[in-house]
């Protein structure tokens, strides 16, 4: 895709880049079976410069998602299994003496890469999952006191079985707050999974998987969809949406000023594939709960009463009335 010199987002741009990311969806489709909103929620997060937090249990698809987005858009990927005893040194990279020259060279770790997939993030210890923080918010990895940039662009996909599945441990807040997203795969429905078991026994779908844009085409997305129009009266229909979380009786923990960046960026992202230049409250409304939900703290009465972020999220959308801004 050629750079333009306007910063206008005309029609036609909307169009051909809504046709791109039509395709994209169609790829990834192919190995993700049965699964568009999922897919189409991580193809957003991408788009609005995000990482992924994806939360099944086993054999769902979470790692052929993240491979079959790494293949659509040519992106180099790294995948890390995480286990109690890998270090942060693995993730970040570390520093070795080299006799010859008399210096410490610098040896990357797994993050260097423009999609790091992290499986099983919540299996290894609370110390090597804060070695990407730095990472998933400043997009650099600090070693020895030396500051190195990770290639651009940069997603972090990691997966997590659900807290309280053997060997797993609940990530800390601050880690939470760097994912853009959190979802769920789940289980094929019964003529998904015949259609998948049908297709695997001649090949692995994800061969059939081809690249219909590259990084430099993702940079390039990224920045049209910065650019895509905000409303005041959005802006204030999202803060209101935020604040109602922070006085919520089944919250003690309530969105932070990050998870209202992350709500416009997600508003931006999905306005674009729907092909406007524009955002509108029911952007909001369809990204609210997948992108503030993680980030929600219950309270002990709400776990005993069985309550869920997801559902306090919807009641927040029910509680805020929405503006109306082309009427």
């Amino acid at each position: 895709m050629a750079e333009t010199k306007t910063q206008t987002l005309t029609a036609e741009m909307m169009n051909a880049m809504g046709d791109a990311l039509e395709k994209a969806e169609r790829e990834v489709g192919k190995a993700v079976v049965g699964k568009p909103m999922v897919i189409r929620r991580v193809l957003t997060a991408i788009l609005a410069g995000g990482h992924i937090l994806m939360e099944d249990v086993p054999g769902v698809g979470k790692t052929t998602l993240a491979i079959a987005f790494s293949k659509v858009m040519k992106m180099e990927y790294h995948r890390m299994q995480f286990t109690p005893d890998v270090m942060p040194s693995d993730v970040v990279g570390f520093r070795v003496y080299n006799r010859e020259t008399g210096k410490q060279d610098y040896v990357p770790g797994s993050v260097m890469c423009n999609l790091f997939l992290a499986d099983e993030i919540n299996r290894t210890s609370s110390k090597t999952q804060s070695a990407l923080l730095e990472v998933m918010e400043e997009g650099t990895v600090t070693v020895d006191g030396e500051t190195h940039q990770v290639p651009q662009p940069f997603i972090v996909i990691a997966t997590q079985n659900p807290v309280g599945a053997a060997g797993t441990q609940m990530l800390p807040d601050s880690q939470l707050d760097r994912f853009m997203i959190r979802v769920s795969i789940g289980y094929p429905s019964g003529s998904d999974e015949v259609r998948m078991l049908r297709d695997r026994k001649q090949s692995n779908p994800l061969d059939d998987v081809r690249s219909v844009m590259n990084a430099n085409d993702l940079l390039w997305l990224r920045k049209r969809a910065d650019e895509v129009f905000v409303d005041d009266r959005i802006y204030t229909y999202v803060t209101e949406l935020v604040n109602a979380t922070r006085h919520h009786d089944m919250l003690s923990l309530g969105i932070s000023p990050r998870g209202s960046l992350a709500v416009i960026a997600m508003a931006k992202a999905n306005a674009m594939l729907d092909r406007r230049s524009y955002v509108v409250p029911e952007d909001v409304m369809s990204v609210f709960a997948v992108t503030t939900a993680h980030r929600m703290m219950l309270t002990p009465l709400a776990r005993m009463n069985r309550v869920t972020a997801e559902s306090v999220a919807e009641q927040v959308l029910q509680s805020v009335v929405p503006p109306r801004i082309f009427s």
